[in-house]
């Protein structure tokens, strides 16, 4: 198809276009997302190279492939965005590393393409390792074009010379920026995360969605306690784009404490959890009815790591979000 279809897209077929630019939609979201760390700005980006992709398809000449062609178009319409907006990290309030506070969640459901196209040699699995809030947090760390290389290397499998070629580098400064990138990662990941060559890990185990539930039945029963034993003795609780970190069993608990113990002014409303997946990720969206209305409300997007059967990490999100999740703004 792609090869007959060069023609037909230098040509202005819209039709044939379309059909192309649909098929690699999904893929190129996600490529975009590890390189801006937000759906939302994900999402505008990918709109922005399909657009450039039609103004520009006379230059699809068809010797590489038009999924080859895109992803060179997404990364440079990524490099141009953040070249244009630089990210400042935000310092936390504990004196730890500064976070990133443009993150953003990704959904599951949209990490993978349609059915028909799953069997196909070329679909890319979105393994847990490389979607995962901590990964992108941790490459978010890096300069832009070393992220891209580090992406297009070590988590879609381009050799140097493919990754040379797309990014205008030649093949030994692209090793070199590899070289330069994979250290800075390590050191920003978790201690078990694998940090390259992940293995392609996508559902969540049976412990995952064990505490999952657990979580949600401390939060609807406001159950600080219960809340409590769930966490590891090193947990962090962080806010984005909020600069709240919170760090270790104690302060996460007396953080809930503070949100929905007796002395808070939620207290008195009643809590509602819908389990959800984001970055492979088990997560909560938490739906409170306060006092007096009639609804629950969309409140926070609670996203979990788990280790070792303890939550070691919640990134909690605000409702502005529960949209890319198909998730209603109220709960009758």
């Amino acid at each position: 198809m792609e090869g007959e279809g060069a023609a037909a897209v230098r040509g202005g077929d819209e039709v044939v276009f379309a059909e192309l630019a649909q098929r690699y939609r999904w893929e190129l979201r996600v490529h975009c997302y590890r390189m801006v760390g937000s759906f939302d700005e994900a999402e505008d980006l990918v709109q922005e190279t399909l657009l450039r992709a039609w103004r520009y398809r006379e230059s699809f000449q068809g010797r590489s492939t038009f999924r080859a062609w895109l992803y060179r178009i997404a990364t440079n319409v990524c490099l141009d965005f953040l070249d244009r907006r630089p990210r400042p990290l935000m310092p936390d309030e504990v004196g730890g590393p500064p976070e990133v506070s443009w993150l953003q969640p990704f959904p599951d459901r949209l990490l993978e393409p349609v059915a028909e196209r799953a069997a196909e040699p070329e679909t890319v699995l979105v393994a847990r390792e490389t979607i995962e809030l901590a990964f992108l947090v941790a490459i978010q760390r890096l300069p832009a074009r070393q992220r891209a290389v580090l992406i297009l290397r070590d988590v879609l499998g381009w050799s140097a010379s493919e990754t040379g070629e797309l990014l205008e580098m030649s093949v030994a400064a692209v090793k070199s920026a590899l070289q330069r990138a994979r250290p800075v990662l390590r050191a920003h990941l978790p201690q078990h995360h694998p940090g390259q060559a992940p293995a392609p890990v996508t559902a969540l185990t049976g412990q995952e969605r064990e505490l999952l539930r657990r979580f949600m039945v401390a939060h609807e029963r406001a159950d600080i306690a219960a809340f409590a034993e769930l966490l590891s003795e090193d947990v962090r609780l962080s806010m984005p784009p909020l600069p709240y970190l919170f760090v270790g069993r104690t302060d996460v608990a007396a953080f809930a404490e503070n949100a929905m113990g007796p002395g808070s002014a939620l207290h008195r409303g009643c809590w509602r959890g819908v389990p959800v997946q984001a970055n492979r990720q088990p997560a909560m969206a938490g739906y409170l009815r306060r006092p007096g209305e009639p609804v629950y409300r969309a409140q926070v997007l609670d996203v979990l790591r788990v280790e070792d059967g303890k939550i070691v990490e919640i990134t909690a999100f605000g409702p502005e979000i529960f949209a890319a999740f198909g998730l209603p703004a109220t709960l009758p």
